[in-house]
């Protein structure tokens, strides 16, 4: 096996398509297919299914199609760590941020830090749901991510930054106690609340479950502008981590309400790999994430990692 039939294989894959793969890679469909039977002899294992709208990997194909990105990945960062090891940091960093979350208020700050102290590396940032961000880290095609959640697992490691409390974002016309409500109050209030499968609704659920309590869900929504409009219109209120909840709250005219008896904390962690090796230009971009995270705790009154 070489790295140009592995080069080879994933173009396959991601186009689809052996004819369209060959006039990619400027090489004969005839030699492409050769080296692709080449391949599937060392694997001693059938990689593709070629169908009459093109191929698509078998099992064993998208286990090496998921392998064969990490190991060209990390090939491009040797060669690119060695190129430039005497040089100024070089190269291109992936970093996801989730929406709704403390972090995304980060993504300008770290932008203009990353080009002010290392010009050259290309910084890409994905703001994406959690779920979505930890799968291309496992994969290999993503550096780290700020996300909720802070319990490693195969695959992942999270390092706790923050914790940040829930609180009801909800309309100046709502009649509610001032300052803090208790959850048990929640009870009849008409909520606009993400999908099951996003961390916010899952710790609120599990906080409702354990009251005993069911959250009354009129609308689930996932986008900002749609949940600042509702909250505006008096459609129903919301339950998000204080930093979302005051960004949200501004434009929409709404008033916060800490969530107490229980007080529910949303752990915010970094998410990183936990066997494939950091590049040295990510680990500068992690170090000044974890810089302006720090700062941004501070700002808003939260305790740091250090001080949970």
């Amino acid at each position: 096996m070489n790295l140009r039939r592995l080069k080879y294989f994933v173009k396959i894959v991601d186009i689809g398509s052996l004819t369209q793969a060959a006039e990619i890679l400027h090489i004969a469909q005839p030699a492409l297919s050769q080296q692709l039977a080449v391949l599937e002899g060392e694997f001693r294992q059938q990689l593709l299914v070629r169908t009459k709208r093109g191929v698509t990997p078998t099992e064993a194909g998208i286990t090496l199609y998921r392998h064969a990105q990490i190991i060209l990945r990390q090939i491009e960062q040797a060669q690119n760590d060695v190129k430039h090891s005497s040089q100024t940091l070089c190269g291109e960093v992936s970093v996801g941020l989730a929406p709704g979350t403390a972090a995304s208020t980060l993504s300008l700050p770290l932008l203009q830090t990353v080009r002010a102290r290392h010009p050259d590396i290309l910084l890409y940032i994905n703001e994406n749901f959690g779920s979505m961000l930890s799968e291309l880290i496992m994969n290999g095609r993503m550096d780290m991510a700020v996300l909720y959640g802070e319990k490693s697992f195969h695959g992942l490691s999270y390092q706790l930054l923050i914790k940040e409390e829930l609180f009801l974002v909800a309309p100046s016309n709502m009649y509610l106690p001032e300052g803090e409500i208790a959850l048990a109050e929640l009870h009849d209030v008409e909520l606009l609340l993400p999908r099951p499968y996003n961390y916010v609704r899952k710790y609120v659920n599990e906080a409702f479950t354990h009251a005993q309590m069911k959250p009354r869900v009129v609308a689930e929504i996932e986008s900002a502008a749609t949940l600042t409009a509702a909250l505006a219109a008096s459609l129903g209120a919301t339950i998000l981590p204080d930093s979302a909840a005051r960004v949200i709250a501004g434009p929409s005219g709404a008033r916060l309400y800490r969530i107490v008896d229980p007080v529910i904390e949303m752990p915010l962690s970094l998410c990183v790999s936990d066997h494939l090796p950091m590049s040295d230009p990510a680990r500068a971009v992690r170090d000044i994430l974890l810089e302006l995270v720090g700062d941004l705790a501070r700002n808003i009154g939260l305790p740091t990692a250090a001080e949970l």
